[in-house]
């Protein structure tokens, strides 16, 4: 791939009863290029370092003997003393103490696993296998898989009930919400929904609704627990990833990042959701949790390597903290420091990289859209482009003016959505001169037909 110097550095469970964040307190975030757990402390906002699960990429190319790749989804047990990890790729989720930030085992289950969470009594943690039909049952003690539970192929996540009773089990790739009894692990009542791609499901602090996304049409759908039926669909817009609830001027309000929009929009819990603010955030918002009271919530930037902190009073960011390379699945975890030991054990430090560089693209006409993102990995870059609206099933080619030929090919599938990336030498760092202008144009074009465009980059 030929060099180009275009890019320049320029540019929820119920909230637990807790006091405001505390050197007690940890966010964690699943960063799925680096193959980490970022741990940040939420009183100072700070990142402490990583708990390194694997290596990152693309150094995962060759046999893989140890370690762990695309890290995923996080989830925590009630005491809050056990994280668990839950990676893709090499299908394991992996127990981590969270006084000691050490790793207290690993399982290794099913074609892969996607999130997981603990059972309200801590006995068992339950993991969504993604490739399969089935939740994985983990003893959290032996790390070995006791049971499975039946489900439609392709579960996504689970939460359970306020109650502890009911799990609610969203689908990645059928229109259906499963509700299963945690006493006998049957399925009760299959209900359907809007969309095929449910990635995430939370429930109300109130216990009386669950809220689940869909990121393929960009909405998300309220469920009643009592009547375990649809009771509204809220439009929140492109790539809607993860939820979260928390209180503002004394209401409880729905968080949800929108990453096509690079912003969290905020909904009422009215009969008819209200839209009451939205907050720009960084590139590509993805996982989002509150802090154990609520007045604060971090947001996750997969395309950022950071983490974006909104103050609920006043509904907008006022901290900015480093985090791994593409973050996904984000949680708050009150109390999970003993305090009595160094913070930083079993920690590894974040590796001192250049900043990403996030580009937007959008149609010259119509209404085509899309985000690229150079994230650089050592010696190499991983330019990932992502794409939506664009004709079906139809190859695109990213053009730079810099690199005067083709630099990757998108093809998209039949909702005209598609996401590749590539990896090679594909910027060069340089200081920007004071009357240098903005970074040289970008553009997507229909097959090779390197006139037409597509897209082209939003300044």
């Amino acid at each position: 791939m030929r060099r180009v110097t275009a890019f320049v550095f320029a540019l929820a469970l119920p909230m637990a009863a807790s006091a405001e964040p505390s050197t007690h307190d940890r966010v964690y975030t699943a960063d799925q290029n680096s193959n980490t757990v970022s741990v940040i402390d939420p009183s100072t906002n700070t990142l402490l370092a990583q708990i390194k699960l694997g290596n990152q990429r693309p150094d995962v190319l060759s046999p893989l003997y140890k370690g762990q790749v695309n890290v995923h989804g996080l989830g925590f047990s009630p005491d809050h003393k056990t994280l668990i990890a839950i990676s893709t790729v090499t299908n394991s989720a992996t127990f981590i103490d969270t006084a000691t930030n050490a790793v207290k085992g690993i399982a290794y289950i099913g074609r892969n696993p996607h999130e997981g969470f603990f059972t309200p009594d801590g006995k068992e943690a339950w993991i969504v296998v993604r490739g399969e039909d089935y939740l994985a049952v983990i003893d959290p003690t032996t790390f070995r898989e006791t049971g499975r539970i039946k489900t439609t192929s392709g579960p996504g996540m689970v939460m359970f009930s306020k109650d502890g009773k009911l799990a609610f089990v969203v689908n990645s790739f059928n229109p259906v919400v499963e509700v299963i009894d945690v006493a006998t692990r049957k399925t009760i009542k299959t209900i359907p929904v809007v969309s095929p791609f449910s990635p995430f499901v939370q429930v109300a602090p109130d216990g009386r609704e669950v809220w689940l996304t869909h990121k393929d049409v960009g909405k998300v759908t309220r469920i009643d627990t009592s009547s375990l039926e649809v009771v509204g669909v809220i439009d929140t817009g492109p790539i809607t990833n993860h939820l979260a609830f928390a209180k503002s001027g004394g209401a409880t309000l729905g968080y949800v990042t929108v990453g096509g929009e690079n912003a969290v929009k905020v909904y009422t819990m009215d009969k008819e959701a209200k839209l009451v603010k939205t907050i720009p955030v960084g590139a590509l918002p993805h996982g989002i949790w509150p802090s154990g009271d609520g007045s604060r919530v971090y947001v996750g930037l997969e395309n950022g390597d950071a983490v974006d902190v909104i103050d609920t009073a006043s509904n907008t960011v006022i901290a900015h903290i480093l985090s791994g390379q593409a973050p996904q699945a984000l949680v708050y975890v009150s109390d999970a420091a003993s305090g009595s030991g160094d913070p930083k054990a079993n920690l590894t430090p974040r590796p001192d990289t250049p900043e990403n560089v996030a580009l937007k693209l959008k149609a010259p006409d119509g209404a085509g859209a899309g985000y690229i993102v150079s994230r650089n990995v050592g010696l190499v870059d991983i330019l990932e482009i992502g794409v939506r609206k664009l004709k079906p099933e139809t190859a695109y080619s990213l053009y730079s003016a810099a690199a005067g030929e083709a630099i990757a090919i998108v093809k998209t599938d039949k909702a005209g959505a598609g996401v590749v990336s590539v990896i090679g030498p594909t910027r060069k760092i340089r200081p920007k001169a004071a009357s240098e202008e903005a970074p040289t144009d970008y553009w997507l074009a229909e097959g090779d037909d390197q006139n037409s465009k597509a897209l082209v980059l939003v300044r």
